[in-house]
């Protein structure tokens, strides 16, 4: 997940460009003919498809997602990548046997892993042609239907040959049919434009030759899905995501590789933010990697620290959030932390958490894990999945787990990809809320409590990632990028560098004490089974009564011989 920080302010467009710029909707309710294309295509399919064994299909989805994009890159002031792009992909989805037994069923021993969760996805002709398009569909479908039949004799044969399951929940749940005819959403990008800002903006590093590597990129895209299926679901939907982002790295004279990322997210164009903002958070990143350098290595430390909103909000996403997606409490290959634990402490009883991707923003600024339905043609609901501590659910796709048979509305993936449950938005909320400036006071508290000299303030985390598979030690890394010692002897607090954030889930939980009130947003894109998924969190500062951080990894050559060639060009300037 990369970090973003976000401000309400908009893009200054040049005369004449606006119409341009933004993805402008068609007329609502205007129905894309390509529905009905693939409304008589799965009705043949649904009749005619059958095995010479008899087998058939209880169950069909189509999907179109049509994505057109831009791509603008620029380091130093030159523009390194300029690029437009058109793709239209179709989805199949085929199951043969019935709701409680399909071809989907994990086949344990199987050793496929992560392969299972590739999609049957084919690319589709740009103009509407209907008779390519049908033919398109037609032989993506015979592939997926004859892939279908052969996976569910094995996994019938599996299941004689194994053990019985713990989980005896059905493959697959009913829903009820969601049908919407939302606008088609046009797309196009004054490519010169963006590509002057991202001149402009990149521009500034070259005053700054210790910084080795740096970057502006601009990435705007719309994508308008189509889905129907034979529970009579027809959904038309199309969605945009803008953003500008802003990176840039160094060495150390030990050989420590250091890097900043700050990134601006928008659903459309016009949200995104002024030039004198960008350049503003562009000096920003330079002083924070200058500083970074320059800074001293922290020596592994276990004791009590403050992770700031966003960086507790990545938290939260990694350690808590991927384990309580609904398939990773089936999956005999999953850790399955919190499977039996439905109605259990998780949490201190101060906090709640609840994911819910219809929320659109929070306090003006646009989340990534907003959208109206979910790839399973499932509208997207706000979950409650701990209530004051207490685990209530998971997050739940149509494949239902022990005690939820149906789907909440989280079955999300990338286009190739097979849906799974994922996270939206996920939001912390606390009933223990100081203002920050007694979150930090109750740090130091804590401090000489444990004899410490001074505590860690994570003010930036980049990502992470978590271990869930029983095959690896149930843990997880979080990859801080500021770090800060806050020193009980009230010496100014000193960024530190060459630390990782790791642990384990359970332990980690109760050692939560306290939070500030001031939620912040993390905007991010998250890698998982189904691929990648925009999403977001939004958290207050927490403070942690023990925390541990160990050596990050770092690399043994030395920093470049030569000066940089813009040394010279600031030395002339």
């Amino acid at each position: 997940m990369k970090p973003k920080r976000h401000h309400r302010k908009k893009l200054l467009l040049l005369p004449g460009l606006l119409c341009s710029l933004i993805s402008s909707p068609a007329s609502a309710g205007s129905e894309h003919p390509l529905l009905k294309v693939m409304e008589d295509e799965m009705k043949l399919s649904m009749e005619k498809l059958v095995s010479p064994e008899g087998t058939k299909p209880y169950f069909i989805q189509y999907t179109i997602a049509d994505t057109r994009s831009i791509s603008i890159s620029a380091t130093l002031g030159a523009i390194t990548s300029n690029q437009e792009n058109e793709r239209r992909m179709l989805g199949v989805d085929v199951r043969c046997g019935d709701y409680s037994l399909d071809n989907t069923h994990q086949i344990r021993g199987g050793g496929f892993g992560g392969f299972r969760y590739w999609g049957g996805w084919t690319s589709l002709p740009l103009d509407h042609n209907p008779v390519a398009t049908r033919h398109a569909i037609w032989l993506k479908t015979d592939e997926a239907f004859k892939s279908a039949v052969k996976l569910l004799a094995q996994v019938k044969a599996n299941v004689k040959v194994k053990v019985e399951e713990e989980d005896q929940s059905d493959d697959f749940s009913k829903e009820e049919p969601n049908q919407k005819i939302g606008a088609w959403q046009d797309f196009s990008g004054d490519r010169a434009f963006f590509a002057e800002k991202m001149r402009k903006y990149s521009r500034l590093f070259r005053s700054h030759p210790l910084i080795y590597n740096s970057g502006v990129s601009l990435s705007g895209q719309v994508t308008n899905k189509l889905a129907v299926n034979t529970e009579k679901s027809r959904i038309q939907s199309g969605q945009g995501w803008w953003r500008i982002g802003i990176q840039a790295s160094t060495i150390a004279d030990d050989g420590m590789e250091l890097w900043q990322y700050k990134s601006f997210d928008s659903h459309t164009a016009g949200g995104l933010p002024d030039d004198a903002t960008v350049l503003k958070a562009v000096e920003q990143l330079i002083e924070e990697v200058l500083a970074l350098r320059a800074a001293p290595v922290v020596e592994p430390y276990t004791g009590p620290a403050i992770l700031m909103n966003r960086a507790a909000g990545v938290f939260f996403h990694e350690i808590f959030g991927h384990r309580i997606e609904g398939h990773r409490q089936k999956d005999v290959e999953e850790g399955q932390t919190f499977a039996k634990k439905i109605g259990k402490e998780v949490l201190p009883e101060f906090l709640s958490v609840v994911d819910n991707p219809s929320l659109r923003e929070f306090k003006d600024i646009e989340l990534n894990g907003f959208y109206e339905f979910d790839d399973e043609c499932v509208r997207g609901q706000p979950v409650r999945l701990v209530e004051k501590g207490i685990l209530k659910t998971f997050l739940l796709s149509r494949s239902p787990t022990r005690g939820f048979t149906k789907s909440n509305g989280h079955g999300r993936c990338q286009v190739g990809m097979k849906p799974v449950a994922r996270q939206g938005n996920l939001i912390v909320q606390s009933k223990n809320k100081v203002s920050y400036e007694e979150l930090r006071s109750r740090l130091i508290e804590e401090c000489n409590k444990q004899g410490k000299e001074y505590g860690l303030r994570f003010e930036d985390i980049s990502g992470g990632f978590t271990n869930t598979q029983r095959w690896s030690p149930q843990a997880f890394k979080v990859l801080p990028i500021l770090v800060y010692k806050v020193y009980v002897d009230g010496r100014p607090d000193e960024l530190v560098r060459g630390v990782d954030l790791v642990g384990t889930p359970l332990t980690c939980f109760t050692q939560i004490l306290c939070t500030a009130d001031d939620e912040d947003v993390f905007n991010g894109i998250c890698g998982a089974e189904s691929g990648s998924v925009p999403v977001s969190a939004i958290a207050p500062s927490i403070l942690v009564q023990q925390i541990e951080v160990e050596k990050k990894r770092k690399a043994q050559d030395r920093p470049p011989i030569l000066d940089a060639p813009i040394a010279s060009e600031k030395k002339a300037g």
